[in-house]
């Protein structure tokens, strides 16, 4: 007996097409959205590098500047312009100004203690009875300690300096140290009983659209830039630098690639 077949139905051609046509519409149309969730994210990824950077590196400027010793603190027109204080009326346009430089004092061996030396390595006091004007006195020292740990940084305490305080930033050049005495080249014309001891200058200058910091150079107000150049940040837009009394203001400002562009990043920072 034969078998009766029996007739399915099914797509035809037309509705295949359509049906390809709404697919690749929909393709075209998430492929897009995709594309500009992909774009955003490279963009906030890059502008959060660029933020992350500038932070880091405001941070480390700020941590530098609260040892500057007061007095000490020149703007330069490009590492050689002449140095200004930072408080005196500006000498040339403010954008024009690429150099922030100042003296900073041993934080290194003034912090340092362990087990076997209880003291730091210099204590910042000065006895006036004990002291002439080339030989200062100063108990609670221990600057042997001193001496090693400013050789280990690359550096001799020989070539250091004390600065003291309402002296405006002149510096006293060390010749030597022995026990907790500290020998001057040349006779102070005013002791306190305070005062800092510094070993490096340090410079901040915008060179190229990247920032460097110059370091292990004489600690001496205003003088010649020079010693050791570091890399701090890449791509730098803006580096604007204000003070007024104990309080130094930063922006800094950087820029990113994103691939299809740049984003900025600024941050700004008082240091009193």
């Amino acid at each position: 007996m034969l078998k009766q077949c029996r007739h399915q139905k099914a797509y035809t051609m037309i509705e295949l097409v359509f049906v390809i046509i709404v697919l690749g519409i929909i393709a075209s149309i998430a492929s897009e959205m995709i594309a500009k969730v992909y774009d955003s994210y490279i963009t906030q990824r890059s502008q959060h590098r660029a933020s992350i950077k500038t932070q880091l590196v405001t941070n480390q400027i700020a941590n530098r500047l609260r040892y500057a010793i007061p007095g000490t603190i020149m703007r330069r027109v490009g590492t050689a312009g002449a140095p200004e204080s930072i408080e005196d009326t500006l000498g040339s346009a403010e954008d024009t100004y690429t150099v922030l430089q100042w003296v900073g004092s041993d934080r290194d061996s003034f912090q340092a203690r362990n087990a076997a030396n209880t003291l730091p390595g210099w204590s910042g006091f000065c006895d006036l009875n004990a002291s002439t004007a080339t030989s200062i006195s100063t108990p609670g020292s221990n600057l042997a300690l001193a001496s090693n740990i400013i050789t280990n940084l690359g550096a001799n305490i020989a070539n250091a300096a004390i600065f003291f305080p309402n002296d405006d930033g002149v510096e006293r050049n060390v010749t030597g140290v022995a026990g907790t005495t500290i020998t001057l080249d040349n006779a102070a014309p005013r002791i306190v009983e305070r005062y800092k001891l510094a070993w490096s200058s340090y410079a901040l200058s915008v060179e190229g659209g990247d920032l460097f910091l110059y370091h292990h150079f004489l600690p001496a107000k205003g003088i010649a830039v020079g010693g050791t150049r570091t890399l701090l940040l890449k791509n730098v837009v803006n580096f604007k630098f204000q003070g007024a009394g104990d309080t130094i203001r930063i922006k800094l400002c950087a820029q990113e690639d994103t691939g299809a562009g740049m984003v900025n990043s600024c941050k700004e920072k008082a240091i009193f």
